[in-house]
């Protein structure tokens, strides 16, 4: 305890996303690699033995990390310091190691495998985010609720089309996540400066081997996808489009949270809240919106970190410089770790979402006579009455009642204001029947079992097989 813990490990992530960038993925992947360049090296014509490949084979993830931390420190070079380490366990195989490979090889294509992974992490939780609002929405798609803009009461909605709303941002980000996935590109074997000079070398000029080579490996390792041309490392722009992804789904968690901690405070619908839970420490009584609050605290941070990949990717020089090194094994895996928290606590909030109709009826309520005065002058005129007499009179009721709402602290009563001014010339009945709040909805019902027919079916049962994942909070 006498060290910093990140708190991203110790508090938040899943164990499958920590290990997609823990240093065991990184240095076994990098082994991976360079057997698999060994192994079609042979199979192009150099002159490696079955022996080797056997040896590299045996000792993939055979790793004395004590002894590659001792060469790190000879050499002041993690991949030298791990060539050395892989040569000492496979010393047959030790020539062979690396060949024509430069540092970029295994430390490039390893991050594109990271971001692969991670994307697909992301997209199964993603997936449930959305099973859970589309679930929330179509529950909730009838219930009336006030609309608000500027947070002011405005026209009513429904609870249920509100969360589509949420859906929306959700579905925009899940749109990007799978281009992103499919369009990723893998560094493959480009040699020191892209150029494949040393490939050149090996393979006595025969550029279509080189070529073969390349994409032979990229399509071992899964990659469809492969940079046609680079410098030494893969385009920098690809960590600055991985970290916007994530940075919009960071976006959309903060601005659920935001709405849904607002209606916490109305008293409307409630994040869960366990039975043993504390919510203050002076205040017994309260009900702190803890997980929403982690959220938009997590969220922040992804969303400051989509600056660093977008500053490296602007200021590297011609082929490659190292000053984009520190800052992508910080920036990257902890965006990814931060993001995975975030959908892992969301999926936590929509598992017990609690919605109060009572508290929602009493807040329209309170509104809606205010905006049932349009109709009401419309049905006064269908009887008779003047238009422009109708509103000063409507006008004048709706001042005095706000004034007993806001200076008085009493009910709305325009409504009774109305029913006895004899001057309103409208069917009392009539007017009764017209503030049920269904009336004042639009196609708030309509709009949502369309759009989650239309734009969230499809992509639930495309990937019905991630649908189900532990929701359960470390702390």
């Amino acid at each position: 305890m006498n060290k910093y813990q990140n708190p991203l490990e110790s508090r938040y992530c899943s164990d499958e996303m920590l290990y997609n960038f823990s240093p065991e993925k990184k240095f076994t992947t990098w082994r991976k690699l360079w057997f698999a360049l060994a192994e079609i090296e042979k199979e192009l014509g150099l002159e490696i033995t079955d022996e080797q490949i056997k040896e590299l084979k045996d000792n993939l993830l055979n790793i004395n990390y004590e002894k590659a931390a001792e060469y790190e420190k000879k050499f002041r070079h993690d991949v030298m310091a791990h060539v050395h380490t892989y040569g000492d366990a496979a010393p047959t195989a030790r020539p062979i190691i690396h060949l024509g490979a430069t540092s970029a090889f295994v430390g490039d294509n390893t991050d594109l495998i990271q971001i692969r992974e991670g994307f697909h992490l992301i997209k199964q939780k993603l997936v449930n985010v959305i099973k859970g609002l589309n679930d929330f929405a179509q529950k909730y798609k009838d219930l009336p609720t006030l609309g608000f803009t500027h947070y002011q009461p405005a026209q009513l909605t429904t609870v249920g089309k509100r969360a589509t709303l949420w859906l929306q941002s959700v579905l925009l980000d899940f749109e990007e996540l799978e281009f992103r996935e499919k369009t990723l590109r893998f560094r493959g074997v480009k040699g020191t400066t892209g150029t494949a000079a040393s490939f050149k070398e090996l393979f006595d000029g025969d550029f279509e081997k080189v070529k073969t080579l390349d994409k032979k490996l990229s399509e071992r390792f899964g990659f469809k996808n492969v940079f046609k041309v680079s410098g030494q490392t893969y385009d920098r722009k690809i960590d600055a489009q991985a970290l916007e992804i994530l940075s919009n789904i960071a976006q959309s968690a903060h601005k659920f949270t935001n709405d849904l901690r607002l209606l916490q405070n109305l008293k409307e619908i409630e994040e869960p809240f366990e039975k043993n839970q504390i919510g203050s420490s002076a205040m017994a009584y309260k009900r702190n919106p803890m997980r929403s609050e982690r959220i938009a605290s997590l969220a922040k941070f992804v969303i400051s970190l989509a600056s660093s990949p977008a500053m490296v990717a602007s200021t590297q020089w011609f082929e490659r410089t190292l000053d984009d090194s520190a800052n992508k094994r910080l920036s990257i895996p902890q965006a990814f770790l931060a993001i995975d928290a975030i959908l892992i606590i969301w999926n936590n909030i929509l598992d017990g979402l609690v919605v109060y109709p009572k508290m929602i009826e009493k807040h329209i309520n309170e509104e809606l006579p205010f905006m049932a005065t349009e109709y009401i002058i419309m049905e006064g005129v269908k009887h008779g009455g003047d238009r422009q007499e109708l509103h000063e009179i409507i006008r004048t009721h709706s001042m005095e009642a706000a004034r007993q709402v806001k200076i008085e602290g009493k009910n709305n009563d325009l409504i009774e204001r109305i029913l006895t001014d004899e001057k309103v010339n409208i069917d009392k009945e009539k007017l009764i029947s017209l503030l049920n709040p269904k009336n004042f909805i639009g196609f708030a019902s309509e709009q949502t079992e369309e759009f989650l027919q239309q734009e969230v079916a499809p992509i639930l049962e495309k990937y019905k097989n991630f649908i189900g994942i532990d929701t359960d909070l470390k702390v």
